[in-house]
């Protein structure tokens, strides 16, 4: 240390000299020399003697009866003395506890009080451990309360089976693709999880991945406003998703369904004819109707207009999410006449034993038995067993040939407008024309045999 004179100056300027040597000096002197640090890990390991034992800056080590030890930061609030406990020796070491209370004293510089601010952390960290809940959970609570506004039920099957990985009867889906974040808390969720799950499927199956992006979306975007999920929802797609992966247009692959030549439907529709039950009725109504087929089973009785012969399928169970109004011929009525005979409780048109919609796997039973003894009905190029969707493309083939434009037969079959300049000047759904392309799509399906039906196609050569 420098050894200060003040011999040469006055008395008075040299003690005030002093005194701010001494502090500036006392402020650099080591925390050991200014009366901290004197309990060591020897000694606070040894220590055996029932009371309070200073370290110094209000740390203190208790020593209870019995020999438990703990820390404990000594400090005044409004001249009363109180004491803050730091944790058991056990858990909290000597260097530990000195971090501890130079923390505790920061709290008292800045005018707080350290028991208050540690009650008020752990009731925090207690409704936030009250907030956490698992996607799962907050999946099948997004279902129950949007379930009623799913006029299809099957829309709430195929979010069961997405997110939570089951069927409607409670068994394993195929596919269980959120299995990987279900039994996680919501909060946790980030964007690499969210790429696990569909980055592997995002041009196998670009459909299936698009839609279960959406669905993770609005789950964790339900939980954000109940305050469960915080910052910016990982699977959101506009700028931010679409950024790491490509434009589904740029990936979709379109799928061809087994289809079968349009000249062979009016031997099918014999066939078909022959066989009773309501799947039967149900794809006759389908191929009559030009719908999909999930449209087909779910239809009920309250969307048929008797008066004017026509259909309505309300937005919600269309895929173009747009009211599609079908103009229905008379075979059509004819196929909801036998179906109104038998009709049960059900509102639907083609309901299973238990009143609720047919699957489209019933339709595609039926065509199964038809091939039973032969093999008669299948997609002569794919070679494979035609699907009861596929009666849509040998209804748009038909109609190309048939005299009836793009747009009119388009329109038949609720096909969006790909092309946004033609879709924003299209004010027209041709229901006209469509009411007399039906009854003539009809007519073809029900004209008597020819050599164009009856031919048998041979498999494929490879």
């Amino acid at each position: 240390m420098q050894v200060l004179a003040f011999h040469s100056i006055s008395p008075r300027l040299a003690k005030s000299r002093a005194k701010v040597y001494v502090e500036v000096y006392v402020a650099e002197v080591p925390i050991m020399a200014r009366g901290f640090g004197k309990l060591t890990a020897k000694k606070v390991e040894h220590l055996s003697k029932r009371g309070m034992h200073a370290d110094g800056g209000g740390l203190y080590l208790q020593v209870a009866e019995g020999g438990s030890k703990s820390w404990l930061f000594r400090y005044k609030l409004h001249g009363r003395a109180r004491w803050h406990g730091l944790g058991s020796l056990r858990d909290v070491s000597l260097e530990e506890a000195r971090e501890k209370a130079t923390d505790a004293r920061k709290v008292r510089r800045n005018g707080a009080d350290p028991i208050q601010v540690k009650r008020e952390a752990e009731a925090a960290a207690r409704i936030e451990a009250a907030k956490a809940i698992t996607f799962g959970a907050a999946a099948k609570r997004f279902i129950k309360a949007n379930r009623a506004g799913w006029k299809n039920s099957k829309h709430a099957d195929q979010w069961q089976m997405t997110l939570l990985g089951t069927d409607p009867n409670g068994k394993p889906a195929k596919n269980d693709y959120c299995k990987t974040i279900r039994d996680l808390p919501i909060g946790a969720i980030d964007t690499t999880l969210v790429l696990r799950i569909i980055e592997p499927i995002w041009v196998s199956k670009t459909e299936t991945a698009s839609r279960i992006r959406s669905r993770i979306e609005q789950v964790i975007d339900a939980a954000k406003a109940k305050g469960e999920f915080k910052g910016e929802n990982p699977a959101r797609w506009k700028g931010h998703l679409d950024n790491l992966l490509p434009a589904t247009s740029k990936v979709r692959k379109v799928r061809n369904h087994p289809a079968l030549p349009y000249r062979r439907l009016p031997a099918f529709m014999r066939d078909l004819r022959e066989r009773e039950g309501v799947a039967a009725a149900a794809l006759e109504f389908q191929i009559l109707t030009a719908v999909r087929p999930g449209n087909a089973v779910a239809a009920k009785w309250d969307q048929i207009d008797r008066q004017t012969s026509v259909w309505t399928i309300p937005a919600a169970l269309m895929k173009s999410d747009a009211e599609h109004r079908v103009p229905l011929s008379k075979a059509a009525l004819a196929v909801i006449d036998r179906t109104e005979a038998t009709k049960d409780d059900s509102e639907y048109i083609f309901p299973n034993t238990k009143g609720r919609p047919l699957s489209d796997a019933s339709m595609a039973a039926v065509i199964d038995r038809m091939n039973e003894l032969e093999r008669r009905w299948i997609d002569p190029k794919l070679d494979r067993e035609i699907v009861p969707h596929g009666f849509r493309s040998s209804f748009r083939d038909w109609a190309a040939e048939h005299g009836y434009d793009d747009p009119v037969a388009e329109a038949a079959l609720a096909h969006k407008v790909s092309d946004e300049v033609i879709a924003a000047y299209k004010r027209t759904t041709f229901f006209e024309l469509r009411k007399r392309m039906m009854k003539d799509w009809a007519e073809y399906c029900a004209r008597p045999s020819s050599s164009d039906d009856t031919v048998v196609p041979f498999r494929a050569q490879s």
